[in-house]
Parts: structure tokens; sequence; C-alpha cells
């Protein structure tokens, strides 16, 4: 027997912006029903995220320990237990899911419903018995793995960011196909935890990042063992052995050549979760990057919105939470909100960190704007010598009136200073306004003030202010 639904909002997808969309209009009093086929929380919580930044904290205290000689302790060589790792992975993920739990939204007044969603028509959604007449629907389905087609991938065993954390035993050679930022965050990661790795990208590693910038978390990676390979195209895969793989790729100059390993991690990317939704029984336009959407989140079918990563833009975690806000004032309040994508920043959480917002060199450059870089190193920062963690830098772009376009660091603690630079960005401050601020010291925060100051330098060597400076000196 079909039960009939009729909410005022009905979200499909237990992500993060999904939930984000369910919590606020449920704390709103509006009746909402939550419809999620898997597990809560999506892929942030149990595949991404979470599970990734655990590991390559891991990671960290591992490296750590085979450098503490830089302040006086004896080096050691870690023991890695790579199932406790696990163990620590794990617990992470089940320490945040009750914030995402079923439980919790019930008791919110969220109505949770755990099956599989299909849209039968512009204006209902099948769930397992249930049929939902919602006033508005937000598709926040996120994305999955790409898998490319790469012959023979079919008939070995290869992991992916959703199977990877399940490792209990350590790979003890693992290739990874894919030189992004997932792919270099995992190659670092269990680099540091004794495994060997080699990563083959068939472009530039961190292609879509600052190239100065990239080149540092390069450089170290190379330094620590990593074994990465540019401008290489996987041509086939094959199994080696009862559980090896043997990846044969093909160089920028047409040789051929294999790698061996013992496990494949696939990172090249993700693709939109559009399958099966009945989108087109809905009037949803979509391709292969996801549902087409305007600049206010809306669907080809004006009672439809989607979020996150099934919207094809940048695939963030928070870009999803920042989503759910956007459309969250829309249907509740019939305010304007449109995406501006030019505020939000993004972190490659390798050591060292890479963090952008706004603009970068490049960009500025293609768009023809006149501009000026202004720099400020890690090495000339007390903190950061204190913390022998010297390596990186602040990169600003700026207009000649001294308005913030873009900014790139690459360090240590970079994903947290970004943070300041991308309030900085969406309040459209200048850079007179960031001098004017006061940072504690010592913090390598300070790199920013003091990139800034630089905008000002050229003033000091001007003859007309010497020469203001020297007429007022006049007056005692």
């Amino acid at each position: 027997m079909t039960t009939v639904l009729k909410p005022d909002i009905c979200v499909i997808g237990a992500g993060s912006g999904g939930l984000s969309v369910a919590a606020a209009a449920a704390a709103f009093g509006v009746s909402v029903v939550l419809i999620e086929k898997g597990k809560m929380g999506g892929d942030c919580l149990n595949y991404g995220c979470v599970p990734s930044k655990a590991m390559i904290a891991a990671g960290k205290q591992a490296e750590a320990m085979r450098h503490a000689s830089a302040f006086g302790i004896a080096d050691v060589d870690p023991q890695v237990d790579f199932k406790a790792v696990n163990r620590h992975v794990r617990s992470v993920i089940a320490a945040i899911a009750p914030n995402d739990s079923v439980e919790r939204f019930t008791a919110l007044g969220v109505q949770v419903i755990q099956a599989e969603a299909r849209f039968a028509d512009a204006r209902t959604v099948a769930a397992a018995e249930y049929e939902i007449r919602a006033r508005r629907f937000v598709v926040a389905t996120g994305s999955s793995a790409l898998v490319p087609p790469i012959p023979g991938l079919n008939t070995v065993d290869y992991l992916t960011n959703e199977t990877i954390f399940e490792q209990s035993r350590k790979p003890r050679r693992l290739i990874i196909v894919g030189g992004g930022p997932i792919g270099m965050e995992l190659a670092q990661a269990h680099r540091r935890l004794g495994a060997e790795v080699v990563v083959v990208e068939a472009f530039s590693v961190l292609g879509k990042d600052d190239p100065e910038a990239a080149a540092l978390v390069i450089d170290r990676l190379r330094s620590e063992g990593v074994d990465i390979r540019e401008n290489t195209k996987v041509v086939a895969v094959e199994r080696r052995g009862k559980t090896g793989v043997r990846v044969q790729v093909e160089t920028a100059d047409g040789e051929p050549d294999t790698i061996d390993g013992t496990h494949l991690l696939v990172a090249v990317g993700r693709a939109a979760n559009v399958d099966g939704l009945g989108l087109d029984a809905a009037g949803i336009e979509h391709d292969r990057k996801g549902i087409k959407v305007d600049a206010k989140l809306r669907t080809s079918n004006r009672r439809a919105y989607a979020i996150g990563d099934v919207a094809g833009g940048l695939q963030f975690t928070h870009v999803a939470g920042y989503h759910a806000g956007l459309v969250i004032r829309s249907m509740l309040f019939r305010l304007p909100a449109r995406e501006d994508r030019s505020i939000i920043p993004w972190v490659t959480y390798t050591d060292p960190e890479l963090a952008q917002v706004g603009l970068s060199e490049a960009e500025a450059r293609k768009a023809g704007r006149d501009f000026r870089i202004l720099r400020w190193p890690y090495a000339e920062n007390d903190r950061a010598q204190a913390e022998r963690k010297t390596s990186g830098f602040i990169k600003l772009i700026a207009d000649k009136r001294g308005r913030l376009l873009g900014v790139t660091i690459v360090g240590a603690n970079a994903g947290e200073m970004i943070n300041f630079w991308a309030l900085a960005l969406t309040k459209g401050l200048k850079l007179r306004d960031v001098t004017a601020y006061v940072p504690p010291y010592p913090t390598m925060s300070e790199i920013g003030k003091r990139a800034a100051i630089a905008f000002f330098s050229p003033a000091t060597r001007k003859l007309w202010v010497r020469r203001l400076i020297a007429f007022l000196r006049l007056f005692g």
C-alpha cells in the first residue's frame, strides 16, 4: 500500500548539503522529508573528508617522529600498525556520525526515509512505499568516484576513495592513478605510513593549482620517496600473480613502460550521482557533469533545486553547505540568493598544505586584469622559524587600487589561514583594511599582513611623500 506524504520540502540525499537543508528547515518548523539510500553523512563523513584527514593526521605523526632531531630530540623510525591506523580512522567517523544520524534528524522533526528515491513526475518522488508530493524538492545526491574506461581495469581489484579506507593491512606498493588533490593527499599519507607509492598523472600533478605553489608540494612528496610520474598515460591494467597488479603506461615521449604494484587506487575525479533519479520524468535537465542549475541553484523544474556536487560545479563539502544556505534563503524567506564562486576557498591537505581563494595569478593574467603580486615567505616569519616550518609563501593578487582579487598560500596551516582571506574577499576588503588589523605575535598568519604592507612600500620612495614629511617636520 502506498502512503502519500505532502511535506513542504523533500530533500534527496543525506550528505552535508542535504542534511544542512533538512536541519535548517526543520528548525524553522517547516515539514521535511529526507531520503537517503546509503549511509547518513554521505561521502564526506564515510569515504572522503573525514577518513582522509584522519589518515593524513596519522601519517603526520609518523613523519614528525622521523625528524624530531631538529628540535634536539632523537629521531625514531616509527613502527606503524596499519590495523590500528584503520581503527583510528573508524573511530573518528564514529565520533562524528551521531551528528548525522537518523535518530538525530528524527528528533529534529525530519521524517527520514532510508530508500532509493526516484521522480515519478515533475511534482512527485517515489521512495519505498511512499509517494512524496512536496512544495519544493532539493536534489543533493553528491558524487561518486569516476572510474575511467581503462582496458583491463574490470579484471583487477582496484580501490577508490569509497574502499581504500577499508584496508586494515598496509599496501606494500600502492599505484595511484590521478595526481589531483585526492591522489596526492593519499599518496603522502600512505608513504608516511610505510607504503611504497607511485603516482601516475596524464597531465600535470595538481594542475588546477598555482604552478609555483604546486611545485613546493610536489618537491616535498618526491623528497619523502613518492614516485611521481607526470605526463604519463595509463594504457592498460592487468592482474599480476594472485593479488598483484601491473599498469602499462606511455610517457610523454611515447615510450611504453610498466609499473608493478600490490594495490591500485583510481583517483581521477568525481562523477555526479544522477543515474536512477528519474530526472527526465521530472523535467530536470542534466548531462554527464550533473544537473543544470541557474545562479539561484534552481533546475529547469521550477519546484526543484540541486546543490553540492550533483549541481555540476565546485565539488567541496563546504560548497554544499554554502548551497544549502542559499536555497534555504530562497525557499523559506523568498530572499535573493545567487551563487558566487569567486569567494569559495579550497585546500589540498598535503604537507605543506596548499590553499587558494579568488583569482590565481594565471587567472588574473588570462582575464587581462591590471594587478600586482605581493608575497611574503614563511622563512621570514618568527613562528615558522621556531617550528622549523619555513617552506612556503603567501601570494596576494590585488588591483592597482589595493582591492584584493585572490590569495594563494602554500605552507604549514595554509588551510586555516585561508579563512581570513576568504572573509576579506567576501566582504570586498582592500589591502588598507588588512594592514589596519593587529595579528597576535608570533603567529604564522602574520605573513599575510606583511604581504599586504608591501603594497604600500613604493610610497616610501616617492619624492612628493618625502617632501610632505619634511614639510610637516617644520611644525615640531
